[in-house]
């Protein structure tokens, strides 16, 4: 395998582990804020967690981001042939808008959860 195919493949790698990672951290935050009612008396600790994990999902967005862009330069065309993937192509646009509208909503969701006062 050449160096090229290999830097391919790892950084697709990198972009679906961000993006797991991602994921982990939004259901982390919301699991820990859970906690402050019924558990008060770590609140404190559990915020300064929290504000971790928001910032590290950050990272993990411009990790994607930046992988992401990457994949758009090692696409390949016509692999499947003409009709299927101009068919690829409109769900790969679809699954990005639907993917985009997820990291929004877990923002929103999130940030007052972890920025609260």
């Amino acid at each position: 395998m050449n160096i090229r195919k290999a830097a391919i493949v790892f950084n697709g790698f990198i972009h679906d582990f961000a993006a797991g990672y991602w994921l982990a951290l939004m259901v982390a935050i919301g699991l820990m804020h859970r906690l402050h009612g019924s558990r008060p008396d770590v609140a404190p600790i559990l915020n300064g967690i929290e504000r971790n994990f928001f910032w590290q999902s950050i990272a993990a967005v411009v990790a994607i981001t930046a992988t992401g862009a990457g994949r758009t330069f090692t696409y390949i065309e016509n692999w499947y042939g003409p009709d299927a993937e101009r068919v690829r192509r409109r769900m790969l646009i679809i699954k990005h808008v639907v993917l985009l509208a997820i990291f929004g909503a877990g923002y929103l969701v999130v940030y007052p959860k972890v920025f609260h006062g």
